[in-house]
């Protein structure tokens, strides 16, 4: 297949382009710096800069491309940052404009037959210990509502007789990430630096099996997809898990009135969210390769220790 891949060398792209090469297909990525572009060359891929503001400008990179996966998002740079609404101001048009450019563009060349759009699992209601499938309700918090702007997109291509496939990522984590290393060492000194209520659950993607995911999406009928792990976990499951990993005593938990200190992505954080990823195994045959969350904080911890707090966490794909 010919892909042109937004997002290339961010957490989800940096995993897929790799598999796609593998793969024999043809990637072009987009790499916004000239040591981007040819960190993309280097793997193999055809390395292009792109305004993806502008729709002249994408319609003429999508030419003769039959899949369009973006993945390009715009986390804030800082910890601090997250908490703030008006810091997701460019993630915001990243998934409303971009999104729509991609689309249109595809439409308009009548060349793509497939549209794989990244989107974000923790948009749905508070579920308690029920199960979450992509019928659920959804909630957005203020910050991340243009997630549903992100699927529209993928829902008009898919009326207009193409494929449009919605990937809903978990938390993401995995070694190297900030966010990782932050929570991995909040239990190290005593604490599990996670929103919500103990007996709450949290869904998570770990970086290589979101990966993966998104190569899987290649081959799927239209629609929405969870990409999470086989069994979420309580929190307080996951964090005296993680104590247990490093042998270091039970944490303790943030308070439920420290939630608030989280602003918007604190509220989305602290809801119990056991969410099913049974729909992506059944239609691609896609397994990830950690079944918990703990599994795979396992892995991390095994393989090399904590690097220490960051100023960088990446949960938010």
């Amino acid at each position: 297949m010919r892909i042109f891949v937004t997002g290339a060398t961010g957490v989800l792209g940096s995993r897929a382009v790799p598999l796609m090469l593998g793969a024999g297909h043809e990637v072009t990525a987009v790499g916004r710096s000239p040591e981007k572009r040819a960190l993309l060359e280097r793997e193999g891929a055809r390395a292009v800069d792109v305004d993806l503001f502008d729709p002249e400008a994408v319609r003429r990179a999508v030419r003769g491309t039959e899949v369009i996966c973006n993945l390009a998002t715009a986390v804030p740079p800082t910890e601090i940052g997250t908490v703030l609404p008006w810091s997701w101001r460019e993630m915001d048009r990243i998934r409303r404009h971009v999104s729509a450019h991609l689309v249109d563009a595809a439409l308009a060349e009548d060349t793509g037959q497939r549209v794989v759009q990244e989107s974000f699992a923790p948009i749905y209601a508070d579920g308690g210990d029920a199960w979450l499938d992509e019928s659920s309700t959804v909630r957005p918090a203020r910050y991340n509502r243009t997630a549903l702007d992100a699927e529209a997109s993928a829902e008009r291509f898919t009326r207009a007789g193409r494929v449009g496939v919605v990937l809903r990522f978990g938390m993401l984590y995995g070694p190297g990430d900030g966010m990782t290393a932050t929570l991995i060492e909040g239990v190290r000194r005593g604490w599990f630096a996670l929103f919500g209520r103990p007996e709450g659950f949290c869904s998570w993607a770990e970086h290589e099996d979101a990966g993966r995911a998104v190569v899987a999406a290649l081959g799927v009928p239209a629609g929405v997809y969870n990409v999470v792990e086989d069994e979420p976990m309580r929190r307080r499951e996951l964090a005296n898990g993680i104590a247990r990993l490093l042998g270091v005593r039970r944490p303790r938990l943030l308070p439920r009135w420290a939630t608030p200190l989280g602003g918007v992505v604190g509220e989305t954080i602290a809801r119990s969210l056991r969410v099913s990823n049974r729909k992506l195994r059944s239609a691609s045959g896609w397994t990830p390769r950690y079944r918990t969350a703990l599994d795979g904080f396992g892995a991390i911890i095994t393989r090399q220790p904590p690097s220490g707090p960051s100023t960088h966490p990446s949960p938010f794909g």
